[in-house]
C-alpha cells in the first residue's frame, strides 16, 4: 500500500509539529539558557542577554533539524514499525523533510553567527555536524549513542558562547557540566536504541541492560550536580534551590526507570525514555540554580510546554 493509500490526513502545522517533536524542542533553550549561566560564573564572562535569546533560537532550530532528518534516514523502518509517523503516513514528503533538515539545521548556524559571533557559530556548526553524524552515519551503530549526548553536551557549550568564551579558555568545573550532560543523554539514548530493537524483533520484553545505563547515566548527573555544589558552594537560597530540583530530577527519572528495569518490554521503556527527555530540563536547573536563582528558574520555565505538548505529540 502507498504513503498516499495510508496517509492520516493530519492538518500540516500538525504533521509539522509531530515530524519535529514539539515537545522536545522545548528541552533545548534549557542547555543554552545553562550553558550562559556557566559562562556568567567565570571571571571572563559577560552574558549578554539577546544574545541568549538569538541562541535559544538557533538550538530550537539544530533540534528541529536534527529530529527531521531523524525521520527521513528512518523513514523506510518507520513505514514497518511506526507507519503513523508523517513521512511513511504520506502527511509529509520524504524529499521535503530532508530539505526542511537541512534548512534548520543551516538556519540554527547562521543565526548563533550573526547574535553572537564566530565562536558561537562555530559551536552551532559543530551541533549540526554531531546531529548529521548520528543521524547519517552512527545511528544503530556501537557507537551511535555517543554522538547524540555529544549534540547536547554541545549545546551548553552553545550557551556558554553567549558570554563570549571560548570553550579552550573555560575552567574544568565549567567544562565538566556539558560532560555530565553527554553522558546522560547518551545513556538515554542507547536506552531508547534497545527499546527500538527489541520492538523491531517482536518481543514483549527486553534486555535490562539499556534500562540500567540510563540508571547508572541519571545517578552520574546526580553526582555532577553534588560535585558542582560543592565546587562552586553558593550561598544557602541557591544551594537549597539546587537541592530540591535534583531530588525533582530524580524522582521525575526514577520513577519510570524503575517500571522499566522491572520489566523491560517496549511500551515500559518508551514512557521512560520520554522522561529521561523531559528531565533534562529539571537537571538543567538543578545545575544552573548553583550559579543564580533567576538562572534557574528560566531555565525550568521550558518544562511547561514541554510536558504539555507531550500529551499531544510523541516525545520519543
Amino acid at each position: 500500500m502507498s504513503t498516499t493509500e495510508t496517509g492520516t490526513n493530519r492538518h500540516p502545522v500538525v504533521a509539522y509539529a509531530t515530524l519535529v517533536r514539539l515537545p522536545n524542542l522545548f528541552t533545548s533553550p534549557p542547555d543554552v539558557v545553562l550553558g550562559a549561566a556557566l559562562a556568567s560564573a567565570t571571571a571572563a564572562g559577560t552574558v549578554s542577554i539577546p544574545e541568549v535569546a538569538g541562541l535559544a533560537v538557533a538550538s530550537i532550530l539544530l533540534y528541529a533539524g536534527g529530529t527531521t532528518l531523524n525521520d527521513y534516514v528512518d523513514a523506510e523502518e518507520d513505514a514497518r514499525e511506526r507507519p503513523d509517523r508523517p513521512i511513511p503516513s504520506g502527511d509529509v514528503s520524504r524529499r521535503v523533510a530532508l530539505a526542511l533538515g537541512v534548512a534548520l539545521l543551516a538556519g540554527g548556524v547562521v543565526i548563533a553567527l550573526l547574535v553572537a559571533g564566530a565562536i558561537a557559530g562555530a559551536t552551532a556548526g559543530a551541533v549540526a555536524v554531531a546531529v548529521l553524524l548520528y543521524d547519517g552515519v552512527f545511528k544503530g551503530s556501537p557507537v551511535g549513542f555517543l554522538f547524540m549526548g555529544t549534540s547536547r553536551g554541545l549545546n551548553v557549550l552553545l550557551g556558554v558562547a553567549a558570554g563570549g568564551v571560548s570553550p579552550v579558555d573555560l575552567p574544568g568545573w565549567v567544562l565538566a557540566v556539558p560532560a555530565v550532560v553527554v553522558l546522560y543523554i547518551a545513556a538515554v539514548t542507547y536506552m531508547a536504541e534497545g527499546e527500538t530493537d527489541e520492538a523491531e524483533a517482536g518481543g514483549d520484553a527486553g534486555s535490562r541492560g539499556p534500562v540500567l545505563a540510563a540508571i547508572l547515566g541519571a545517578a552520574v548527573a546526580a553526582a555532577g550536580v553534588v560535585a558542582l555544589l560543592a565546587v562552586r558552594a553558593p550561598p544557602v537560597p541557591e544551594a537549597g534551590l539546587a537541592v530540591l530540583l535534583l531530588v525533582g530530577f530524580l524522582v521525575w527519572v526514577g520513577r519510570p526507570l524503575r517500571a522499566a528495569y522491572v520489566d523491560p518490554a517496549p511500551e515500559v521503556v518508551g514512557p521512560a525514555v520520554g522522561a529521561c527527555v523531559l528531565g533534562l530540563t529539571v537537571l538543567d536547573a538543578a545545575f544552573a540554580a548553583t550559579v543564580g536563582v533567576a538562572w534557574a528558574v528560566t531555565t525550568l520555565a521550558f518544562l511547561a510546554p514541554a510536558v504539555g505538548l507531550s500529551r499531544v505529540f510523541d516525545v520519543t
